[in-house]
């Protein structure tokens, strides 16, 4: 890349030696003509002429005396360059750096209040166990699952717990870690991963923060896309009897590429929620686990609806340290209490609610439970979706009031509008709007909503319908969760 430190100092020396010999002979020859000449020179350019000779040549001994100082910088000048020139590539290659498995020793017995989602994984796991069962039917297993959910409810645990379970290489790696700086470099880094997995088959590709680098394509980021380009590739290039399944977590599924949620890629979507209250029972008593308490698990149970798992860990925890610092040996209702007071002044994802609060969200979610029918969970935000592929007037506007049903009734029960989840409004605006603008059946989304409003207060107003909401009230408060 650079010439050679010697070949540089050879240079310096040959161009002061000709400046130096040069200034000799042109003084030399100089002085000769006017010694020699018939006719004395009387005006002023002898002189300039003379000057400019004389520091001609006291130039080039100059540089000739101080060339040992001119070599050093000049040396460092070259030693700067490459060692910038090695630096740059130091951190290239840092970017990919190599792709290594882990074992994992978690299992199902770590993970607590996953019993609604523990038979699909377990199917996975029986498949990376005796996959002799399955290929005997000439069966395939998804190649991908999408483990969707709020942070906090054990996504990358229950991940590493199917890893455990199958005793099989768990190669972990964060969607930030594919976008690099350079081009490239992340779409490689995908290639090596999926290489290394293939190699060490059967085993789970885990992608944490899968949104990082599966948002829709379509912005100027180049770099995400060409790595996002590359997982589909890989996701194409194995089938679901390779041995290698690939499983990612997500908060944001809305923000996923069309591309990687259709058939063939992820295949099977695994949907968590904040653990209900016989869930939390579950998670404190395996938290607490060969700990000494002095407490009521059931009323502790209640007491942290809203409470992720991670965020039940951090609750130990704290009472834990709490415990130490009072020199006692069993965790306390005091210790709980302060743990509580950290959590929820320092930690503002966790829901905490008062009573009050919690009897608006109970209202909220027992009327939207009554009205669509459905299942509902105490923090569920939102509603599954129906797959209607020609839906017709009367559906779409079932859709609008179930979207709609707990706002109204709010306001019919409490007699004063409330905002609890904006996301169902605006979904029920989405729909009218369609509505009005692509099918056609109404006239104006206003009209669409507060027609539907309407009938949704004349219907929730009755005394009957009223007595079954309370019903779907006192189930939520006692179970966190209701079918209606």
């Amino acid at each position: 890349m650079f010439k050679t430190l010697d070949d540089n100092s050879v240079n310096l020396d040959k161009n002061l030696k000709l400046m130096s010999i040069s200034a000799i002979v042109l003084v030399v020859l100089f002085i000769y003509t006017i010694f020699k000449s018939d006719t004395a020179i009387h005006n002023g350019s002898y002189l300039i002429g003379i000057g400019f000779l004389f520091i001609l040549m006291f130039v080039a001994f100059f540089l000739q005396k101080y060339k040992s100082k001119l070599k050093t910088n000049s040396a460092f000048s070259k030693e700067l360059a490459s060692a910038t020139s090695q630096t740059k590539e130091n951190l290239r290659d840092a970017y990919v750096s190599k792709i290594e498995s882990v074992k994992t020793d978690t299992t199902f017995d770590d993970v607590a209040g996953i019993d609604d989602i523990k038979g699909e994984l377990e199917e996975i796991v029986d498949f990376l166990n005796n996959p002799k069962k399955y290929k005997k039917y000439d069966v395939s297993l998804p190649k991908g699952v999408l483990l969707v959910g709020p942070p906090g409810v054990g996504k990358t645990l229950i991940a590493k717990a199917v890893a455990g379970e199958a005793k099989v290489p768990f190669f972990y790696q964060s969607g930030a870690s594919f976008v690099q700086i350079y081009v490239g470099m992340g779409a490689k880094r995908v290639k090596e991963l999926f290489n290394e997995a293939k190699k060490n088959a059967p085993a789970i590709i885990f992608i944490d923060e899968i949104d990082a680098v599966g948002k829709s394509r379509g912005s100027s980021n180049d770099e995400r896309e060409a790595t996002l380009n590359e997982l589909l590739t890989q996701m194409d290039g194995f089938d679901g009897k390779s041995g290698v399944i690939v499983i990612a977590a997500t908060n944001k599924i809305e923000v996923l590429d069309e591309a990687l949620l259709r058939a063939g890629r992820f295949d099977r979507r695994v949907f968590l929620t904040l653990p209900s209250k016989e869930d939390r029972k579950k998670i404190l008593n395996l938290y607490l686990k060969h700990k000494k308490y002095e407490i009521d698990i059931d009323k502790l149970a209640y007491d942290t609806s809203g409470f992720s798992s991670a965020g039940l860990a951090t609750l130990v925890n704290e009472s834990l340290l709490n415990m130490i610092k009072n020199n006692r040996s069993s965790i306390t209702q005091e210790d709980i209490d302060i743990a509580k007071k950290k959590v929820e002044f320092g930690k503002k994802q966790h829901k905490i609610l008062t009573p009050e609060q919690k009897d608006i969200l109970v209202t909220y979610q027992a009327t939207k439970a009554f009205i669509s029918g459905k299942k509902v969970a105490l923090f569920d935000e939102g509603l599954s979706v129906d797959d209607i592929i020609y839906p017709s007037k009367t559906q779409l506007e079932n859709m609008i009031k179930a979207n709609l049903a707990g706002i109204v009734g709010l306001e019919v029960i409490k007699n004063e509008p409330y905002v609890v989840f904006y996301s169902e409004l605006s979904k029920a605006k989405e729909l009218a709007k369609d509505m009005v603008e692509k099918y056609d059946m109404a006239v104006s989304v206003e009209n669409v909503i507060q027609s539907l409003k309407a009938q949704l207060r004349q219907t929730i107003s009755e005394s009957v319908n009223q007595e079954k909401i309370n019903q779907l009230k006192e189930q939520l408060i006692e179970d966190e969760v209701v079918n209606s």
